[in-house]
Formats: C-alpha cells, sequence, structure tokens
C-alpha cells in the first residue's frame, strides 16, 4: 500500500550492520522503507528507525532461497508505490582454508550474495526503468579488488558485485537508473564472527576505524551523488583499494592473506605462545 508521498526505499540485511546504517540514513532524509532479513531482528529494529520519521515495513525471508526473492518481491510490489531507491545489502562471509570449509556453506554464501543480487535486482531495475528513475546500491568490498586467500569464495563473490554493478551502471547510463557499489573494509560489525573469522587480523579489533554508520552514510551519499562505486569509510581501507589496482595480482593476494589466514589475530598469537 502507498505510504505518502515520501520516496520508497528498500534495504535488504538490513536487521544490524551496515544495513541497518543504511535503512537509518535513508530514513533521515525522507525516505519510508521497506526492509528485509532473514533473522527475526528485523521487526526489532523497525521502532529504531521510524523514530527517526520514516514508515517501515519488514520482511522477514530468507534471500538465499529463490523463493524467499519472489516473496521479497511480492511484498515490493504490494507496497504500491515505484521503488526510488534499493539497497542491495544482504551478505555473508565464509572464512579460512578453501580445503576445511563447509561447501554447504560457502553453496549459500553463493546463492545469497550472487544469485539473489541478481534475481532482487532483474526484477527492481525493470521496474525503475520503465519509471524512468531509480537508484541502485550493491554492498561490495575492499576485498572485491583483489584475490582473497581464506576467504577465497567470499572475495569471488564480492568481485563478481562490483563487475556486475558498472556493468549495469554502463548500460543503464541513459535509462535514468544509476549504480553504486558500496566497497566497505573490515567493519565493526558481527561479519567476521559469523563468518568464523575471530582469531584472523582482519576480524581482531583492529579494523582500519571503519564504524557501520560511517561506511552507510558514505555509501548513501554516493549513491545519492550517482556516483560509481565508494570505498569506504576509513582512509587505510580507501589506500588499500587504491594502490590493489597497481600491484600485480600475487602481490595483492599475499597482502589478503596476511588479513585472513586463521590465527594472524594479534591475540591468538600470543595465546599460541602461551
Amino acid at each position: 500500500m502507498t505510504q505518502n508521498n515520501k520516496p520508497f526505499a528498500v534495504v535488504t540485511g538490513a536487521s544490524s550492520g551496515i544495513g541497518l546504517e543504511l535503512a537509518k540514513q535513508f530514513a533521515r532524509h525522507g525516505y519510508n522503507l521497506l526492509i528485509a532479513a532473514e533473522d527475526t531482528g528485523i521487526n526489532s529494529v523497525v521502532p529504531e528507525i521510524e523514530s527517526l520519521g520514516a514508515s517501515v515495513q519488514a520482511v522477514q525471508v530468507d534471500l538465499a532461497k529463490r523463493d524467499g526473492v519472489d516473496q521479497l518481491y511480492r511484498e515490493i510490489q504490494a507496497y504500491g508505490q515505484p521503488v526510488d531507491s534499493i539497497a542491495i545489502n544482504a551478505g555473508v562471509g565464509v572464512g579460512g582454508a578453501f580445503i576445511e570449509t563447509s561447501l554447504d556453506e560457502e553453496i549459500n554464501m553463493i546463492d545469497l550474495n550472487v544469485t539473489s543480487s541478481v534475481h532482487l535486482a532483474k526484477h527492481v531495475i525493470k521496474d525503475m526503468v520503465a519509471a524512468g528513475h531509480g537508484r541502485v546500491l550493491f554492498t561490495s568490498s575492499v576485498a572485491a579488488t583483489m584475490p582473497g586467500p581464506f576467504e577465497a569464495v567470499y572475495a569471488a563473490s564480492k568481485a563478481f558485485l562490483l563487475w556486475f554493478s558498472l556493468a549495469l551502471r554502463n548500460e543503464l547510463k541513459d535509462k535514468g537508473v544509476t549504480v553504486t557499489a558500496l566497497m566497505p573494509g573490515p567493519t565493526e560489525t558481527n561479519f567476521f564472527h559469523r563468518a568464523d573469522m575471530d582469531d584472523t587480523k582482519a576480524g581482531s579489533k583492529e579494523k582500519y576505524g571503519n564504524q557501520p554508520e560511517d561506511v552507510a552514510r558514505q555509501g548513501f551519499e554516493a549513491l545519492m551523488n550517482g556516483d560509481d562505486h565508494v570505498l569506504a569509510a576509513s582512509f587505510k581501507t580507501k589506500l588499500q583499494g587504491t594502490l590493489a589496482k597497481f600491484l600485480p595480482d600475487t602481490l595483492n593476494a599475499a597482502m589478503h592473506r596476511t588479513m585472513a589466514e586463521p590465527g594472524t589475530a594479534p591475540d591468538s598469537a600470543s595465546e599460541k605462545a602461551a
């Protein structure tokens, strides 16, 4: 159902972290929202976002399943208002040596990070083109700029999103629809814990100074500006993503390994010594 004349935004993976902060950014800037996530937390964040002046509808749905994406799209259609902006943000990570990680977890990650993003974008972007306007934000990662040892499938999934975003942007340049890739570095969320990467340098307390609210703010600003991508949020993340363009892939892979290899967290090293 149409809420009012406010613009309408959709944010996936909005129950916590960067997704929640993106939803808050839209709310602060005069949008009403439909937010989605797999966990029950998606319902509990509604009052927090509504306190910023937005009308918010929550949908608890598993986007790693095709039926879940179709369900979300039906909810978007039922809202009764064209989508002005969408942040396709839902994603997970799996860390560890490829020969040791769970195949089921990695296939699920591909289904969520890659397949659901393509599936949802296919529906929503067609509608945006028909309406003659729209903004799309894909949450990629600074990991998309380099090979990712010990996050091999995750980094590849984020590289897919980056190139998919940039390709769509070019296709849609005369259609009134802009596409932006948000590329955060290691950020203070529960991502690394869920990815079983607490004992890595990237998953330790040293996270480049990236806070989810700063990442979301820079992502929102880039989306509103129609930028092609943004490395967010700290200077170190921006530097890492920029340097990766000029360094050999073998060196980039070696650098990523120092961040993602199990046992590289400073506290884990001291525990082993003890």
